[in-house]
């Protein structure tokens, strides 16, 4: 019985192997912000809250929606989805 248990376990990933804990930032602050905001943020409001370049800003995002973790309208502004539900997102530091 316990070794049931612990390979229906090992079968589910845990979130925290989906992405890197910056990685993970990233996609927190896109939820929350989408959702307090109603909108998406923009790759500057991004550059703003991590004060990072807008060259890392824009690695990240095509790193994430190279993962499938995000997806992105090309050429549309303010378009950043988030793919995972929101119980697998860490808290936003």
């Amino acid at each position: 019985m316990k070794e049931d248990h612990e390979s229906a376990q090992k079968s589910i990933p845990k979130s925290s192997s989906l992405y890197t804990e910056k990685q993970g930032q990233y996609l927190a602050f896109v939820y929350y912000y989408t959702k307090i905001n109603g909108y998406p943020p923009a790759e500057a409001d991004m550059q703003r809250f991590f004060e990072v370049s807008a060259p890392s800003v824009h690695q990240m995002l095509v790193a994430l929606e190279k993962n499938k973790l995000i997806q992105r309208t090309p050429r549309q502004s303010r378009s950043i989805r988030v793919l995972l539900p929101p119980h697998q997102l860490p808290a936003l530091l």
